[in-house]
């Protein structure tokens, strides 16, 4: 959502959502992102749809009804009037949509999350979960591919976290195979990282490693960042031997690269020339 009024509408969506899902439970909040999403669902494989439902020259109350009228008994009362208060705003693009919908069906897992109080776990086991598919380039190439099925890789991914992670982790790893926010499956699990950290009124740092940190070193890192950027940091430790020693840091846009196998390619690259 790239523009002032997508944000607006998106804003109106989200506070009706907060107000209707007051006193919900976990499960049932859930259960109300599980409709939102499936929403986006028809949303990305509607085109027509998406036009229809942003078209400037009609009311926002005529685009609302349509919403009403096509999904009249399958969703919740929460759901739907989240979702019509979004479609009553007003959109710079049809894709911005499709988008406002995919994060307020993110925003109502996050909600579940925090109202269960796993909202720090669910962001640390979406992290491990992206670790654990970069290291596994079949994996990795198999739960990437956008031409493959997206229910088979939903099967895949329900397979592999079944059981070991909060339900609203596995159903935020689903999320991130259709491209949360138009980005490729990596991506969109890092995006969504950063998103539950957001919730938590936090950055991310992610710190490549040669060796882990103590719990110490971790924490001391943290302060030293968070008193940077005047917020609390979560800290995202990836161990890569191949880095040799030192340390690289990355938050948002900055990067610090303090590595010894940077400095040697810095090294090669000034005895090349």
């Amino acid at each position: 959502m790239t523009s002032s009024v997508s944000r607006e509408a998106y804003g109106e969506a989200s506070e009706r959502l907060a107000a209707n899902t007051a006193s919900a439970t976990a499960p049932q909040l859930v259960t109300i992102a599980d409709e939102i999403l499936s929403v986006a669902g028809l949303l990305r494989a509607q085109p027509r749809l998406r036009r229809a439902l942003t078209d400037p020259s009609r009311p926002g109350t005529d685009r609302a009804g349509l919403l009403k009228s096509l999904l009249a008994g399958k969703l919740s009362d929460s759901a739907m009037n989240a979702l019509t208060a979004l479609v009553a705003g007003r959109f710079s693009r049809p894709a911005d949509l499709l988008d406002a919908t995919e994060r307020l069906g993110v925003e109502a897992l996050l909600n579940a999350a925090e109202r269960d109080g796993k909202l720090a776990e669910v962001e640390d086991e979406l992290f491990r979960f992206g670790q654990i598919v970069s290291g596994d380039s079949t994996l990795a190439v198999t739960l990437s591919d956008a031409g493959a099925p997206v229910d088979r890789r939903v099967k895949l991914v329900q397979d592999l976290l079944k059981g070991k992670v909060h339900v609203a982790t596995g159903r935020l790893a689903e999320v991130a195979l259709t491209g949360f926010g138009g980005r490729g499956f990596e991506a969109s699990l890092a995006r969504l990282v950063e998103t539950t950290a957001a919730k938590r009124d936090r950055e991310v740092a992610y710190v490549t490693v040669a060796k882990p940190l103590t719990d110490a070193e971790e924490q001391a890192l943290g302060a030293k960042l968070a008193s940077i950027y005047g917020r609390q940091v979560s800290v995202k430790v990836d161990v890569e031997p191949a880095v040799l020693g030192g340390v690289s840091v990355r938050v948002g846009s900055d990067l610090y690269d303090g590595t010894i196998l940077r400095r040697l390619n810095a090294a090669k690259q000034a005895f090349a020339k």
